[in-house]
């Protein structure tokens, strides 16, 4: 750079300057991108005031229909205390937080920030090495994802369902508790379907909210009349378990092949490799999760209280 150029910038001052967004009274200063997707993204910023590390959701709303959709996962993140679930230290509209007319408004979260990443990061690292985890801290993890759906599904005056659960929505404290995050999918958990309108509209949204690898089959093919309720968690919950022994979803490869997982699911074919570490008591309580008919698989407290069983049974043997 020549001198004329470098007398420019510092007379201009610096031209990189971090941005800052006002919530509510408070200053956060971007300190860079953490994500960026088709409806949202997510920076680092830190706190002017207290100079704490947060995660800040930004997203972009279009319609009305848009904003209600981000003023239900505002609601549910205030109502929610859970140690394995995360939590919503503000949130702020800006623009029209009422009605749109050919303009848009953003809505921000202010969350927490979990610098050890995800469980998806996680198993991907230990997939490279082939270190599978070991049993003991498989429960560990598997145990408090479930404490966190139990308390979903137990919600009052109306049992949630979180609808995306998945290895990138679990992510890890400072000491490695997990904690599922991205509430954004959250429904009331059951919905009755009367037909054949309110079935595509749901099978829709699921298509679009709930990843396919843990998409529960009756959400791929959801019939005229039905009631869908929250154990299309236990399916996701089953494959996380998979997650947790083999690094990825039972139907990972099929997605990542570019074939139907809609089949690969609705056919409830499981595979586990031959030559496998974990007990055929862990496979069993997958297979009890990923049981294709809704009405037979089972509530967050059955698999909570196999989960013990399992837990003990292992331990003995080991």
């Amino acid at each position: 750079m020549n001198a004329l150029g470098l007398t420019m910038i510092m007379k201009m001052g610096c031209i990189c300057t971090r941005e800052t967004i006002n919530i509510n009274g408070i200053k956060y200063s971007v300190l860079e991108r953490l994500g960026d997707g088709g409806f949202s993204t997510v920076d680092l910023v830190e706190c002017k005031n207290n100079k704490k590390i947060y995660a800040m959701k930004r997203m972009t709303c279009h319609s009305i229909a848009d904003q209600q959709k981000v003023q239900r996962e505002i609601d549910y993140l205030k109502k929610i205390r859970h140690a394995n679930i995360m939590e919503l230290h503000d949130s702020y509209f800006k623009g029209s937080a009422d009605i749109v007319v050919n303009t848009t408004s953003e809505a921000f979260l202010v969350l927490p920030y979990y610098p050890r990443g995800t469980l998806h990061d996680n198993l991907q690292s230990r997939a490279i090495e082939k270190h599978h985890m070991d049993v003991t801290e498989i429960f560990r993890i598997f145990s408090s994802v479930c404490d966190a759906v139990q308390y979903l599904h137990e919600m009052k005056p109306q049992p949630l369902a979180h609808r995306d659960l998945k290895t990138a929505n679990i992510c890890f404290t400072d000491n490695f508790t997990p904690v599922v995050i991205d509430l954004g999918s959250m429904v009331e958990a059951r919905i009755q379907v009367c037909g054949s309108q309110d079935a595509q509209k749901l099978q829709d949204e699921a298509a679009e909210n709930s990843s396919a690898p843990y998409r529960a089959p009756e959400l791929f093919n959801v019939d005229s009349y039905c009631v869908i309720d929250e154990r299309t968690d236990i399916w996701s919950l089953g494959c996380i378990l998979y997650a947790l022994c083999y690094f990825m979803s039972p139907f990972d490869l099929v997605y990542m092949r570019g074939d139907s997982v809609a089949l690969a699911v609705l056919s409830g074919g499981v595979h586990f490799p031959e030559e496998s570490k974990y007990p055929d008591h862990v496979h069993d309580l997958i297979i009890y999760m990923l049981n294709t008919n809704p009405a037979e698989r089972p509530f967050i407290q059955s698999v909570i209280e196999k989960t013990q069983i399992v837990m003990n049974t292992v331990n003995n043997i080991a």
